[in-house]
């Protein structure tokens, strides 16, 4: 017998889309999937809905899975970036439909949605904003995550330094530390300066060190320099919270040395809660209204990068990280770092995925990083023993030919083996084919 174990199985996996077709009270629709899925696997299903239900944001589904009925609460919310351009059917609107896989015993899943009947119990996720300053996703009233979007003051270096980019705070599983870093806005800080290891890297963030755009000097969003050169947050474009997931969706101007915008992006988070781990979903859609913008850098320094707490660093902890990828175990007492070179070209590329295990206040977390094939490539990585990792490419956009990005992050106490990580990402980059009728 082969015995799956329930973290391998948590990807948000999207499927075809469908029109949900009105039957005897609710509303029906049949997943035939190419291969059996775990239980406890979130599918995530763009449908579409009659106009009069469709702002609806949760569901009861019944149905059956082979020879096994099953009952459980979904969930729906708006489009997220990755699916928002599959088109509604005649009559209705676009949806997802959120939900977690029963245990099947069949490869065909027929499910009926029941909009009449209230949800069994209040949503767990929640966002609360405190205006100005950041705003938390909660799950059954414990912090999950944070967006940190103060506005930008250039005032002085102090208030620059707190406010030059905006990024996305993670809590470790069991909601009692933030686990990434935050730079000068750490609380509380070292009492020595020198114990705050490289600011700049902070959280869950997107950047890029080399931008050039028009006839402008070349900036970097990264360290927001030179000039004027940062991020800024405009605006809450949607939020969802319910009892699947919880996400949101920001607005963020990339502004360059003088000042001057010239991208804009679409942010977008989603996280899933699962009582070993977290996960989440970034997304991404940059535009230009500056004509074609060339973004590069290093894979140090660019691209979407994970950042552990500093106290990692204060503690001392860089020969207890390792990383493990599909080229295998690296760090552990060693130089600490493995980088792609960019005057040699040697290094790690294109690996997919890859895990760093680290200990914070005595505990041991694995963090699994995972890039979409269909982003930008060649992928260029960087590990390093203070607990920053990620990877990055070199590509340009424009307003007519904007640029999507989406990558997984999965977080969890305890080292995850290696094969685990694996059917994690290959799970993301290779979801069941579904047919939705």
């Amino acid at each position: 017998m082969i015995r799956i174990s329930l973290a391998v199985a948590l990807v948000a996996t999207c499927l075809l889309p469908g029109a949900v077709q009105s039957q005897a009270g609710g509303y029906t629709l049949t997943i035939e999937l190419e291969n059996t899925v775990p239980p406890g696997t979130p599918v995530c299903v763009p449908i579409t809905v009659p106009d009069q239900v469709g702002k609806n944001t949760e569901v009861i589904i019944t149905g059956k899975g082979g020879s096994k009925p099953f009952e459980s609460q979904a969930q729906i919310t708006a489009p997220g970036i990755m699916t928002e351009k599959t088109p509604a059917t005649a009559g209705g609107v676009r949806r997802e439909l959120h939900f977690r896989t029963p245990d099947l015993t069949d490869k065909t899943l027929t499910i009926v949605l029941n909009f009449a009947v209230p949800p069994t119990s209040q949503s767990p996720f929640t966002w609360q904003d405190k205006a100005g300053e950041h705003a938390d996703l909660s799950f059954k009233g414990m912090p999950v995550m944070r967006y940190m979007y103060k506005a930008y003051d250039n005032s002085s270096t102090e208030k620059r330094d707190k406010t030059y980019k905006v990024f996305h705070h993670l809590y470790d599983p069991t909601s009692k530390r933030l686990i990434t870093n935050g730079g000068q806005t750490n609380e509380p800080l070292p009492k020595n300066p020198k114990d705050l290891l490289y600011p700049h890297h902070r959280g869950l963030m997107y950047a890029f060190k080399k931008i050039n755009y028009g006839d402008a000097p070349e900036c970097d969003t990264w360290h927001a320099i030179p000039g004027e050169t940062h991020q800024s947050h405009v605006g809450f474009l949607g939020s969802e919270a319910g009892s699947e997931l919880g996400r949101h969706r920001v607005a963020v101007n990339w502004h360059g040395v003088k000042n001057d915008i010239f991208a804009n992006e679409e942010r977008e988070m989603t996280v899933y809660k699962f009582k070993d781990g977290v996960l989440v979903e970034f997304a991404s859609r940059l535009k230009s209204p500056k004509g074609t913008v060339k973004l590069g850098g290093d894979p140090q320094h660019s691209g979407f990068q994970f950042r552990v707490h500093n106290d990692l660093y204060e503690a001392k902890l860089h020969d207890q990280t390792y990383y493990v990828s599909p080229e295998g175990k690296s760090g552990l007492g060693k130089k600490g770092e493995r980088n792609w070179d960019p005057k040699t070209g040697k290094g790690p590329v294109d690996i997919g995925w890859d895990s760093m295990h680290f200990i914070l206040d005595g505990k041991r977390y694995t963090a699994v990083y995972m890039d979409h094939p269909k982003n930008p490539h060649p992928s260029r990585w960087s590990e390093r023993d203070y607990g920053r990792f990620g990877c990055y490419f070199e590509t340009q956009f424009s307003e007519t030919q904007p640029l999507e990005v989406n990558y997984r992050l999965w977080l969890q106490e305890g080292d995850m083996t290696p094969a685990a990580a694996a059917e994690l990402a290959r799970q993301f980059v290779s979801p069941p084919k579904v047919t939705v009728r």
